[in-house]
């Protein structure tokens, strides 16, 4: 009986999500004006403080923004940018951001061996689970479990957001799951894991 109702319940979040509205690409490229200045044109932001979009998840990008409007994720430029936005504004940009190439980067030398090593097998002496357990052997992700597509992500970015669930800066992933990974990573095992996500290609 319980089996059926977690199965059940798990088909109701399922079709929720999918009822939303449906983003419109075109739409939401005229709507991106404002986000160009930091996301790039296209999704590729130039500064490595800023994460790409292009080739996000759409339902990972319209979380994010739904939490920087709601307070559940805090920046106060994002804050500011996503206040004034409707629903159908977020699955808009959503999904011209998602259908647009990311480019990819390359990882420091110095540090690749370790953060494969971490990405594909974690640490088992210090409890750390691989990262692909759950963002794929290629970092594409997980769209049905809201996982984010790493692969070509800036190391400055991903640097940063581990150290933010790390430190409990950051806490709008699902069930703590960030939290819980990257509490038991070093900064060099974060720095680390960035710069091979950095040169992940799929």
């Amino acid at each position: 009986m319980n089996k059926w109702l977690v199965t059940v319940s798990i088909a109701l979040v399922f079709a929720a999500s999918g009822a939303q509205s449906a983003g419109d690409a075109e739409a939401g490229k005229g709507k991106s004006t404002a986000c160009m200045a930091c996301h790039g044109p296209d999704g590729n932001s130039l500064n490595a403080q800023w994460p790409k979009l292009a080739g996000q998840h759409p339902k990972y990008i319209e979380k994010q923004i739904r939490d920087f409007k709601s307070g559940a994720r805090k920046d106060p430029l994002m804050t500011a940018q996503a206040a004034p936005l409707a629903d159908q504004d977020i699955a808009d940009l959503a999904a011209y951001f998602s259908s647009q190439k990311k480019t990819m980067g390359t990882a420091a030398a110095d540090k690749a061996e370790l953060g494969e090593s971490l990405y594909r097998a974690g640490n088992a002496g210090t409890g750390v689970s691989a990262c692909m357990a759950c963002h794929g052997p290629s970092g594409a992700g997980n769209p049905d479990a809201n996982f984010p597509a790493l692969a070509g992500q800036h190391a400055i970015y991903t640097e940063k957001a581990l150290k933010d669930f790390r430190s409990a800066a950051r806490t709008n992933d699902t069930s703590q799951m960030m939290q819980g990974v990257i509490a038991r990573m070093t900064d060099a095992e974060i720095a680390a894991v960035a710069q091979y996500i950095q040169g992940l290609n799929k």
